[in-house]
């Protein structure tokens, strides 16, 4: 396609932001935070590189010590973490895009070598199902069962996303994304399969989308709402999900939240990440009649997908992830019609291998311009 009648690359408006294009990074964990959990140098440099986008979102950054559950991914609880995502956030502004952060805890999907030996904890005591998890020694462990939130502790949970937006707003982010996809803790609460509980929390649409929702009260008492997206997964399988009621649940959720005017939905319509099979999948036209702001479709998409998506008026935003990885310059290839590189070495993608299979993925400029005609 010509890039002159590009949807993709043209410019838009997100709310009261302006964005060069409606090309998204999508959220990634790449764990290159250290130990200590804090932004390093080199998280700079690769959102930077990427920041061709016209909004970044983070890779999933984790609101408290009880959410951690994958080895030296980032934090947002103290303030030494605020303070380590400052130069991420004014590397990728100075690039003319708009940065979120995702707000994270892993829940179940976590385990207790990161805890100081504590259970993870869940909406319910069901495990997953699965080949096992990395702990915080690298090695893979059985799946452990998790302990379910008491009632009387959930309060406390809200308030850790609270204080984790406010860190955000601190640390200069455009706005924050509430991940509620994926089988981590805000899903586990969402759906059935793993929410049977007997509280307000539980037993139907609307207690199970009751802790989302009070997140999101939370974090709107930081943050506007036109600077707040959340991200849904309804045909994920990732993390042992899929529940027979979904469809119902997540159009429920998104006409719920349609009422705040939020910033986005960011719905995981592709199955290029797995797909539960419980039903026909759900699509970004179904979110259209809940939910009336804008939307961003993500998971396998390539660029003529994604114009498809956009030009129908299904999405307004698309969001790339492994195709960023390997193609820094994602957004360039995209206007100049050049191939895109080959993926690379996948062990190296989402542990601490510091600038390997991280930041040095050369551009196409780079790599020599005799490859990419036009």
């Amino acid at each position: 396609m010509d890039s002159s009648s590009s949807k993709l690359l043209e410019a838009t408006q997100l709310g009261s932001l302006s964005l060069k294009n409606r090309v998204v990074l999508a959220p990634m964990t790449r764990a290159r935070s250290g130990p200590d959990r804090i932004p390093q140098p080199i998280m700079a440099e690769y959102y930077a590189q990427r920041a061709n986008a016209g909004l970044v979102i983070t890779e999933a950054t984790t609101i408290s010590p009880q959410g951690l559950g994958w080895v030296e991914t980032p934090g947002i609880w103290t303030e030494a973490m605020r303070d380590g995502w400052k130069p991420v956030v004014a590397a990728v502004q100075a690039q003319g895009a708009k940065i979120f952060l995702q707000l994270w805890h892993t829940g179940r999907a976590g385990h207790s070598s990161f805890l100081g030996g504590a259970r993870p904890v869940s909406a319910s005591a069901i495990a997953i199902e699965g080949e096992g998890v990395h702990g915080a020694d690298g090695q893979k462990h059985p799946h452990e069962t998790p302990r379910p939130l008491a009632t009387e502790e959930l309060p406390a949970l809200v308030a850790d996303y609270r204080q984790a937006a406010r860190l955000a707003r601190e640390a200069g982010f455009d706005g924050v994304e509430i991940h509620s996809a994926n089988g981590y803790l805000l899903d586990q609460f969402l759906q059935s399969k793993t929410n049977q509980r007997s509280d307000s929390y539980g037993g139907s649409l609307e207690n199970r989308y009751r802790l989302l929702g009070e997140v999101l009260t939370a974090v709107l008492a930081e943050w506007p709402a036109e600077r707040i997206g959340v991200r849904l997964s309804p045909n994920g399988a990732f993390n042992d999900m899929g529940s027979p009621d979904y469809r119902e649940q997540f159009l429920y959720t998104a006409q719920q939240l349609n009422s705040h005017g939020l910033a986005y939905l960011h719905v995981m319509d592709g199955l290029a990440f797995g797909f539960h099979e419980l039903g026909e999948p759900m699509t970004l036209a179904e979110f259209r009649e809940p939910f009336h702001g804008p939307l961003i479709g993500n998971c396998g998409y390539d660029q003529a997908a994604a114009e498809e998506r956009l030009q129908s008026g299904h999405a307004d935003l698309i969001a790339f992830g492994r195709p960023y990885i390997s193609n820094p310059d994602l957004v360039e290839r995209f206007a100049k019609g050049w191939p895109l590189s080959k993926e690379g070495d996948m062990s190296t993608w989402y542990s601490p291998t510091g600038a390997q299979g991280y930041t040095d993925y050369p551009t196409a400029q780079v790599a020599g311009e005799k490859d990419f005609p036009g």
